[in-house]
């Protein structure tokens, strides 16, 4: 059933959805929609493969989460990303929404045992990624070494290259991995936070090949049943956690690793807590942060340019930022700031990689927000109803996705491009809608300098103009 605009006067979907199309011109430098057959829950931007004058070419990692009558898959995408102020303002707003965008071609397929729900890569080996499932087990998968599979009826599982095991319920969504170390971090319905080291597998993997076969209580192969009942494999190495970390009473939804250390990390649960651990001094909480948000907390970000910002997004539709240094106040969480602009649900939150004030948040009502908390509390220069209804540090709504946008990622080698998905099927035709964008450039730029371009291209129209 269509949504409808209230007595409010608040825009229907397609209303708002309509408006936004009108004005990609304008906002945008760059934007791709591609329409999924499948829903997808994650969307990650994998390496950069090729740079070219115009494009540059990078994986991107997406799943498809069908309804049973083909497997669920892990696929791995090669993504055209167009150069800034390359593409053509008429090109990039004649889309259409049913159809697959060019710029996005499937490279590989991989049959993944159960829903993806999330996935993740390896900063240290961009061929290794990690996926949470309906299950307690993290997979990790080498996507390169990976065979390329036809994803029909009755195919059998690819089988992942590593499994982490530990938890002892099902872990769906909380997965991070390291920055400085190839570590994974995971939490889950057993109210834990566990932390693996894919090293471990490593230097089993040179003991096992010295003292062959695998001795009993080593980390080696083990036979994985899956829901059918069915044995998965029995040559899947597995490994153990380093450690486990109590402290929630309810679910972990996200964790995160410090920025810049492998012992530090945080998590956030449906307990509405915020905790910080450190793995140097046990598993108990360094920190615990009761009440941060009002609801339950969905998602978690560290600052990688300033390690004291942490974001919270919750399920009481506020993004709540907080000083590690200043986290609680009589034992209540203390944010130094609420960002207050969606009206459903945040799932997403993930500070930019190329600017320390920049973040997005992405929610359940449909738009992705571009915040900057730097702007939060400056003296507004420019009055009139427009600004002074905007809520305080945002500065960009991407309004392009018709249903709850379930995942977002900025790439870190192409500054300021976003890619964004969204379980919009019944409105597109589809499985969702997948989209690769980037705000024009005069949006973030500093205003004199935007200005001054201006003037320069206000003198060059001036010459340009025939004499009477």
């Amino acid at each position: 059933m269509k949504e409808r605009g209230g007595k409010s006067g608040h825009p229907t979907v397609d209303e708002r959805y309509t408006q936004w199309k009108s004005l990609v011109p304008v906002l945008y430098d760059w934007l791709a929609n591609h329409n999924l057959v499948w829903p997808s829950l994650s969307c990650r931007w994998g390496p950069q493969l090729e740079q070219a004058t115009y494009k540059n070419r990078q994986r991107l990692y997406l799943s498809e989460q069908t309804d049973g009558s083909v497997p669920n898959t892990l696929v791995i995408a090669n993504c055209e990303v167009v150069k800034p102020r390359v593409a053509a303002a008429e090109h990039i707003s004649q889309f259409n929404e049913e159809a697959r965008s060019p710029f996005v071609k499937k490279f590989k397929t991989i049959i993944h045992p159960g829903e993806v729900n999330r996935i993740r890569e390896l900063p240290q080996n961009s061929k290794i990624v990690a996926t949470h499932t309906d299950s307690p087990d993290v997979l990790i998968w080498d996507v390169e070494a990976q065979p390329n599979r036809h994803a029909v009826l009755g195919a059998a599982e690819s089988r992942p290259d590593l499994i982490l095991t530990g938890h002892k319920e099902n872990a769906e969504f909380a997965l991070a991995m390291c920055p400085t170390e190839p570590f994974v971090l995971s939490g889950g319905k057993d109210k834990s936070v566990v932390l693996w080291s894919i090293q471990d597998h490593i230097s089993t993997l040179a003991e096992s090949a010295s003292k062959s076969p695998v001795s009993p209580g080593s980390s080696g192969s083990k036979q994985v049943v899956g829901k059918s009942g069915t044995e998965k494999s029995s040559d899947t190495p597995t490994i153990g956690p380093r450690g486990v970390y109590q402290g929630h009473g309810d679910t972990v939804e996200d964790v995160q690793f410090c920025p810049s250390s492998a012992q530090e990390f945080c998590s956030v649960g449906d307990d509405s807590c915020l905790i910080f651990w450190d793995a140097r001094v046990g598993t108990s909480p360094v920190v615990k942060v009761e009440k941060a948000h009002n609801a339950d907390l969905h998602c978690v970000d560290w600052n990688p340019h300033d390690m004291n910002l942490i974001l919270t997004g919750s399920a009481d539709t506020s993004v709540r930022m907080f000083d590690r240094r200043n986290l609680t106040s009589g034992g209540v969480g203390s944010p130094i700031h609420k960002f207050e602009g969606h009206k459903a649900a945040v799932l997403c939150v993930q500070w930019s990689p190329d600017k320390a004030t920049i973040f997005g948040s992405a929610a359940e009502d449909g738009f992705l927000n571009i915040w900057d908390h730097e702007k939060v509390g400056k003296k507004k220069e420019r009055t009139g109803t427009r600004t002074s209804n905007t809520p305080p540090g945002l500065f960009f709504q991407h309004a392009g996705h018709r249903d709850k946008v379930v995942d977002f990622h900025w790439n870190a080698y192409d500054p300021w491009t976003i890619v964004s998905v969204s379980d919009d099927g019944e409105s597109t035709g589809g499985g969702g809608t997948l989209q690769i964008w980037r705000m024009s450039d005069l949006i973030y730029r500093p205003e004199e300098e935007v200005l001054a371009e201006l003037e320069k291209f206000k003198a060059h129209l001036a010459s340009c103009t025939p004499k009477a």
